[in-house]
Parts: structure tokens; C-alpha cells; sequence
């Protein structure tokens, strides 16, 4: 009895794969089992930074707090401390958005907290 393969499905899968290496360089666009490498590498990565772009982005916000605490006499530990003593419910991304583009509503919450 002759063997039964699914030439359908597997050509989807590679075409699959190779769709997903398109834009890379050299044979890792066109050859299978390389782009399959470059591929699953990739994917190895996209999912490692996803959770490296909260952090990444937390630390900027905190960079922005800090500079924007700072120019009203204030450290970055000192402000974060009064907002949670007052009660203030913004987090750092809000923060960090009107100590960069409103440095007057920053300063009205700097005055509340003083």
C-alpha cells in the first residue's frame, strides 16, 4: 500500500513559515529550514519583550518624574512618598505625561502635596 502524505497541509505550513521571515536577509528569507531557525528565534525574542517593554517603560516614566519633581525642589522617593501619603490616585504613566507636556497641572499636584 503506498504512503499517504499530506502535501497540502505541509506546504501550508512552510509557506506559513516562510510568510513570517519576510524581510529577512539572505537565505533566512527563502530556505525552510533556515527561516524556520530565524522564525522560532524571533518569536523567542518577541515574546521576551513583551514583558521587557513594561519595565523599559516604567523606568522612563519614572526618569520623567523625577526630572519633573526635581525642578520643584523635590526627589523622585520624596514626591512619590507624599502623593501615596495624600491620597493622590495617579500612576506614574499620568505622572509622567503631565510632568512632560503640563508642567502647570504637575506643579498644581506639586502644591497640593507640599
Amino acid at each position: 500500500m503506498p504512503r499517504s502524505v499530506n502535501s497540502v497541509a505541509s506546504k501550508a505550513r512552510r509557506d506559513k513559515i516562510i510568510k513570517a521571515a519576510k524581510g529577512y536577509f539572505g537565505r533566512r528569507k527563502n530556505v525552510h529550514t533556515i527561516a524556520k531557525n530565524a522564525v522560532e528565534k524571533g518569536m523567542q525574542y518577541a515574546y521576551r519583550d513583551r514583558k521587557n517593554k513594561k519595565r523599559t517603560f516604567r523606568a522612563l516614566w519614572i526618569q520623567r518624574i523625577n526630572a519633573g519633581a526635581r525642578l520643584h525642589g523635590m526627589s523622585y522617593s520624596q514626591f512619590m512618598g507624599k502623593i501615596h501619603e495624600n491620597g493622590v490616585e495617579l500612576n506614574r504613566k499620568v505622572l509622567a505625561d503631565l510632568a512632560m507636556n503640563q508642567p502647570k497641572a504637575f506643579k498644581a499636584i506639586v502644591d497640593k502635596i507640599k
